[in-house]
């Protein structure tokens, strides 16, 4: 039976479409919107060709977009074809690297086409791991986003409160930031009464009331005073910035707790849980890495070619060349690398790993890049086989390897 190989380069405001037959000659080329108009063109145009959607095979670049939510509930068999592969194969159609939308949309066809047995079809993950997917991009920037504003308040109270670098150890904490609103000003700190510093700690739920006369007596003591002038420059901005640091505070809590209902809900949970080091945010991150779906990576090459944590190796004659990955999901790449270093405080074989490639003369980044490409085999056998990581379990499989 007869195949159609579709390749869509995708855009914000519209899609080039390419159709070819088997032989690879071009049947339709097409442009669409993103619209409801745009899509029933496409279906009436793959239609116009009398074959099942099921013999339909639809390339893109990736899945996180309008088009993917379009042909997932439909019949069609899509697959997602990384960048990089796409960009090494330019050569196909034109020597010189000249290259526009419709171009790309034929050699996303012409790529399905000849070596489809390359790629797996996309399945979409299931809501779950999507809305854990959503929520912990958000905690990520509300993370840099605390950074951000934590640095600049830090910068405004070094100029015109200093008192309160000292009187509060972390500016991110929720009664600190309510003090800075409620008195933007060192004056207005120094003259509050103790009754109204007393019933200010209880009011905000102060967790040690046996210590609220020690830090008043903190907030009294004899500092360097900011000129009047600056005081009142600065005082309109110190309580704008500690109100948009307390809701990012307040709101990446509540993303938090929302991550981690989300995972205790997964049937995978338990396995990313039992991971040493994963914690509250890792073990969500990693789950979210490798999905619902376990036909997507066949072999543990697969999850660490997309991570970056394995090398690429050129070889030619008695030349031999091994090269940093830059070409992956640098948000996977991120998240395994900071298991490989949480893993070295709760895991004995990842610390002696750890501390044996750097014996070995590599640096402290390639250690970890190291660690976390095992890791990555580690959690990928767990996750094929349902199985929680045992520490003493995975020595006695090291020693058996070990063994000549």
């Amino acid at each position: 039976m007869d195949t159609l190989y579709i390749g869509i380069d995708w855009s914000e405001a519209k899609h080039d479409i390419c159709i070819l037959n088997q032989a690879g000659a071009i049947l339709k080329e097409f442009t669409i919107t993103q619209t409801p108009k745009g899509q029933a063109t496409f279906e009436e145009e793959v239609a116009s060709f009398g074959l099942e959607t099921a013999h339909c095979l639809v390339g893109l670049e990736t899945s996180n977009n309008l088009v993917m939510d379009f042909l997932e509930p439909r019949p069609y068999t899509t697959y997602v074809i990384p960048p990089n592969q796409v960009a090494s194969s330019r050569g196909r159609f034109s020597s010189s690297g000249r290259r526009n939308d419709r171009s790309d949309a034929h050699l996303l066809a012409d790529m399905l086409r000849t070596d489809r047995v390359r790629f797996t079809p996309w399945q979409a993950d299931g809501l779950t791991v999507n809305q854990m997917k959503t929520t912990l991009r958000l905690i990520d920037d509300l993370t840099q986003s605390i950074t951000r504003f934590s640095n600049r308040l830090r910068a405004a109270l070094l100029r015109a409160y200093p008192l309160a670098l000292d009187f509060f150890n972390d500016l991110t904490t929720q009664i600190g930031l309510h003090f800075l609103i409620a008195y933007p000003t060192q004056t207005a700190a120094q003259q509050l009464p103790f009754a109204d510093f007393a019933a200010f700690c209880s009011q905000h739920h102060y967790s040690h009331p046996d210590l609220i006369p020690t830090r008043y007596a903190q907030m009294q003591r004899t500092v360097a005073q900011p000129t009047p002038i600056t005081s009142a420059a600065y005082q309109e901005q110190i309580p704008i910035l500690a109100t948009l640091l307390l809701s990012f505070v307040q709101q990446k809590r509540q993303a938090i707790r929302r991550v981690q209902e989300l995972f205790a809900a997964h049937p995978d949970q338990e396995i990313f849980a039992s991971l040493p080091g994963a914690g509250e945010l890792l073990a969500p991150k990693l789950l979210v890495m490798f999905g619902d779906h376990r036909q997507r990576f066949p072999t543990p090459a697969a999850i660490q070619t997309l991570a970056g944590t394995c090398p690429i190796t050129v070889q030619s004659g008695k030349k031999k060349h091994v090269y940093f990955r830059r070409a992956c999901n640098h948000e996977y790449r991120h998240t395994a690398q900071q298991f490989a270093v949480t893993s070295v405080r709760q895991s004995a074989w990842a610390a002696t790993y750890f501390h044996q490639a750097k014996a070995r003369g590599l640096t402290e980044n390639r250690a970890y890049r190291c660690l976390a490409n095992r890791w990555l085999a580690v959690v990928w056998t767990l996750w094929q086989r349902r199985q929680l990581y045992d520490e003493t379990y995975h020595l006695q499989q090291i020693r058996q390897h070990r063994r000549p």
